[in-house]
């Protein structure tokens, strides 16, 4: 759309999209488009523009505050990265997992290595969910495409599958307890996401590495960020489409 408050301050000052042009030194196309499309000048030639017309850049350009700070926000929202899984600290998984009162979500093909590493998780998760937290664990349906293409991507054939399936004898334990959800999903996964609360753990699903040689980011939601809720997103969507592991019933029903 047209960038009508450009025009009339351009106007009020005397200046044309030339004069304009040869003050900011580029092209006059650039800053009639900046006019006749509302095409955004890099913040630079905001800053320049604002002080030459004597006007506010929120002003002239009322939407790119909003945006520049989301994307500023969204950034924040990043605390660090881990080049490989492995190297997450084990003292921030179970930071993560004490801290979490309303949610924890974990979503993966079969994630093996949680309750391998840590005996007790089973027991823990059943306390977390008798306190009120509510407990979501998706794994790969076994015997879905997604879970024999990613195997083979590993190199590890049907070993995937095995894994998931011996995944679910641990959680057996948790059948039945109220606040639990354990269920299958036949998706494609780019990433496992693992969130407590308003923190996640996100590992990246790099072609012909296991997951826990990829990288992982940790996150934290903040008011207008994107980030964390484009993961939260995807995360649903893939409960929204499972099937309780052991009843098939579906995962979630959005209201």
């Amino acid at each position: 759309m047209p960038n009508d408050r450009l025009k009339d301050a351009l106007q009020a000052s005397g200046m044309t999209p030339e004069s304009l042009a040869d003050e900011l030194e580029v092209d006059a196309k650039t800053v009639r488009r900046w006019i006749s499309i509302g095409r955004t000048p890099y913040p630079r030639h905001r800053s320049a523009i604002a002080a030459m017309l004597d006007e506010a850049e929120e002003y002239l350009w009322p939407n790119i505050d909003t945006a520049e700070r989301q994307a500023r926000v969204s950034e924040s929202e990043v605390i660090r990265t881990y080049p490989r899984r492995f190297q997450v600290p084990s003292e921030l998984w179970r930071r993560l997992f004490d801290n979490a009162t309303e949610r924890i979500g974990i979503l993966v093909y079969s994630g093996l290595f949680l309750p391998e590493h840590d005996p007790h998780l089973i027991e823990a998760l059943q306390r977390k969910a008798e306190a009120g937290t509510k407990i979501t664990v998706l794994l790969g349906d076994p015997d879905c495409g997604a879970v024999a293409v990613r195997g083979r991507e590993e190199g590890i054939g049907d070993a995937l599958a095995a894994k998931i399936r011996n995944v679910l004898a641990f959680y057996e334990k948790l059948r039945g307890t109220e606040g639990v959800f354990v269920g299958f999903h036949t998706s494609t996964l780019y990433n496992s996401i693992y969130r407590y609360d308003d923190e996640m753990l996100v590992n990246t699903h790099v072609y012909g590495f296991p997951a826990a040689h990829a990288p992982v980011m940790h996150l934290r939601r903040l008011a207008g960020g994107t980030l964390f809720n484009s993961y939260a997103d995807s995360f649903d969507r893939v409960w929204t489409a499972s099937r309780d592991a052991w009843t098939g019933d579906h995962g979630k029903v959005r209201p």
